[in-house]
């Protein structure tokens, strides 16, 4: 792993926290299906880092994107992806054997380079003559042909044959070899086919496998002689934050449709193919060594969340139900609720709901006259969007900023805002070469028939507007009436409007206005502190830290005796246990949620300060996206989200303690207590109604 004496390469911090992740599909203590959806995961993951990060690194290569990075330092980089992913893979391919081995214990069977056992030849002959056959399209490969297009994401075959002949059975018979391309359905046929149980045993059968074992049905008069699974990645980084002028939704429209086409940038293979087999595949298809990646005899490994499970919720994760909010509930009212005081939400741990009924409120009540919102990633079919439609078609003013750079939801936040559109909403499209990722709305409202007094309301979260997502992602919002983040947050959305180009805000800090000049000067004043002789601590926790001048500036901290603890889910380029980062410890949580929230602490002398936001410590999101952080000013609200920080940093089963070699260290200590974090929020949470 990258050891760099100051930062790591934030791309190798990537594939470790990507490794941490896979790691939880060896956790035996886990439901077999859980730890299925790691291995899914993981896949899932590592094919987005290809066909974004890698994909870039192979554009300063071939001179097709400029960034800081030369060419020299590009093709190093990828020379150390290639052999951390291919490590990478033949752990997954370990894990993967042992989570089978599980799955036989339980009685269910996922045939595994075999041919069906004869209780189940007829079965799958039948289901393949039936539901496969008529969806395959076989294309034989020659060298020097024309090249067939081979799409991202989808799964191939290629086969070697050869011709039927009489002269087969001599021993010095020399064939000739013919080839062949195959696409496997992949809409019209699941990945996985349930056969018909056996002795009280249940099996389950790629259709990769049950093409396979047809593979004479589709070439007959050839001789198969092996066959192996295939696939590539692509270039899906349409680079939209470079969009300037014009009609930026037909731009981007435009783009995204080229996304299909990209550049290569992985071919993954399955390791068991002859050396003679493969070769052949890269000179038909114009693949150079430094595309190759290892594979195994199944790709899209992703597709494994989709792996049917026969015994039902015996062999998954039980996740809490998401709780209530007693006095929200008894209130009746959102509005009256927040009236009385700020609320927090802590999802999923609490009720999304909440939010819906917040907007559902607004959309019909007589006093509200506008609602502001932004959008950067929503669930399709979203309840959040058609409250705001009900709103528009009650007669309320609704604006909502879409952020169309979000990427690969471009298609769908831009159908989503021409449905608002129609409906009379007033939309606001993305800044050119700025993306808006902050979460925020507001909600204008009459405290008084006449209008003479006014009550505003705001939402202010660490996460996206998306009931979906907040069933697995940890995130915090914030219910609030206080009048001077109101103002502070109608700043916001006046800069969105082009109607403010030089804001002050009093509370807020915002991203490309006062975020990092405030970050700056409160690591100073922890640094003032200590060197006072008193106490300086920060506690930071975000998805993730790659910004090198805020880096340098907790490098200094920790060099002046304040404590740090980082609690980072994904990439982070600081480098512990260096004389310059003594003080500093980085803590990894991956479990059943994903940690989305990102909270930044302050001691301040034991007047700390508190705050929640929407960015991580990225270059992009400091410098290039309008972000929003936002103090919580409730004492109450302050003193537990602290004891949340401090449930994580004492978590001792899913914590990981990052070393300066990238490793996961699993934090063991000797606490016969068993912290696991997740879990433990929960219980605090319930135990707070």
């Amino acid at each position: 792993m990258e050891n760099s004496h100051k930062y790591f390469k934030r791309d190798i911090s990537w594939l470790s926290f990507n490794y941490r992740v896979l790691l939880e599909a060896e956790d035996e203590t886990l439901p077999i299906y859980e730890r299925i959806k790691f291995l899914s995961i993981y896949s899932s993951n590592l094919e987005e880092f290809y066909e974004i990060r890698v994909a870039e690194h192979r554009g300063v290569i071939m001179k097709k994107n400029f960034t800081e990075e030369s060419g020299a330092e590009a093709e190093e980089t990828l020379a150390e992806i290639t052999e951390e992913v291919n490590r990478q893979q033949r752990e997954y391919y370990r894990i993967f054997s042992k989570v089978l081995q599980e799955l036989n214990r339980q009685d269910i069977y996922l045939y595994q380079d075999s041919r069906p056992e004869p209780f189940h030849e007829e079965f799958v002959h039948n289901f393949f003559n039936e539901e496969v056959f008529p969806f395959l399209s076989p294309v034989m490969i020659q060298a020097g042909d024309i090249r067939t297009f081979i799409r991202d994401r989808r799964l191939y075959l290629v086969i070697r044959m050869m011709k039927k002949s009489k002269r087969m059975a001599d021993p010095d018979y020399v064939p000739d070899y013919y080839y062949a391309l195959m696409k496997i359905p992949y809409a019209k046929v699941p990945r996985f086919i349930e056969l018909p149980t056996h002795e009280g045993k249940h099996y389950i059968m790629f259709i990769d496998d049950i093409i396979r074992a047809n593979l004479s049905s589709i070439f007959p008069g050839y001789v198969v002689e092996s066959c192996y699974s295939i696939k590539i990645s692509r270039d899906a980084d349409i680079y939209l934050d470079d969009e300037k002028g014009g009609n930026i939704v037909e731009n981007i429209r435009k783009k995204v449709k080229k996304r299909k086409i990209g550049a290569l940038s992985r071919f993954m293979y399955d390791s068991n193919m002859p050396e003679d087999f493969l070769a052949f595949v890269c000179s038909a298809f114009g693949i150079t060594t430094d595309d190759l990646v290892l594979g195994g005899r199944y790709n899209n490994l992703q597709d494994l969340i989709k792996l049917p499970n026969p015994k039902g919720k015996e062999l998954e994760q039980q996740v809490p139900s998401p709780m209530r909010v007693p006095f929200l509930d008894e209130m009746g009212s959102v509005f009256r609720a927040v009236k009385k005081r700020d609320i927090l939400l802590h999802f999923p741990y609490q009720s999304f709901d909440y939010l819906i009924r917040f907007l559902m409120e607004a959309a019909f009540d007589p006093k509200v006259d506008e609602i502001k919102i932004t959008q950067y990633r929503v669930a399709e079919n979203s309840a959040v969007i058609n409250t705001l439609i009900s709103a528009a078609q009650n007669g309320k003013k609704v604006t909502v900023f879409v952020e169309l750079k979000a990427r690969f939801d471009e298609e769908n936040n831009m159908s989503t805002a021409e449905r608002m559109e129609q409906a009379g909403i007033r939309i606001i499209y993305s800044i050119p070469g700025l993306k808006v990722h902050a979460k925020v709305a507001v909600i204008l409202r009459k405290d008084t028939e006449d209008g003479s007094k006014r009550r505003d309301f705001a939402y202010l979260s660490t996460g996206n507007f998306n009931e979906k997502t907040a069933r697995i992602y940890s995130d915090m919002a914030l219910l609030t009436s206080n009048s001077e983040l109101i103002t502070d947050i109608n700043k916001v959305f006046a800069v969105l409007e082009g109607k403010l180009t030089d804001p002050t805000f009093r509370h807020l800090l915002v991203a490309r206005f006062n975020m990092v000049p405030e970050l700056t000067r409160m690591i100073h004043r922890e640094i003032e502190h200590v060197k006072a002789g008193r106490k300086g601590r920060i506690i930071l926790k975000m998805n993730g830290l790659h910004d090198q001048n805020m880096i340098n500036e907790l490098y200094n901290a920790s060099e002046n005796g304040v404590e740090i603890d980082l609690i980072v889910r994904g990439i982070c380029c600081l480098v512990p246990n260096r004389p310059f980062s003594a003080n500093i410890r980085v803590t990894r949580i991956v479990d059943m949620f994903l940690e989305h929230s990102r909270i930044w602490y302050f001691y301040n002398d034991g007047e700390e300060e508190l705050f929640l936001t929407s960015a991580d410590w990225m270059r992009r999101n400091l410098n290039r996206r309008i972000e929003t952080a936002f103090p919580i000013l409730n004492a109450e609200i302050k003193r537990n989200i602290i004891d949340i920080l401090n449930i994580q940093l004492q978590d001792n089963v899913k914590a990981c303690l990052i070393d300066e070699h990238l490793h996961n260290n699993f934090k063991r200590d000797d606490n016969p207590v068993k912290v696991r974090a997740q879990l433990a929020i929960y219980e605090y949470l319930k135990n707070k109604i």
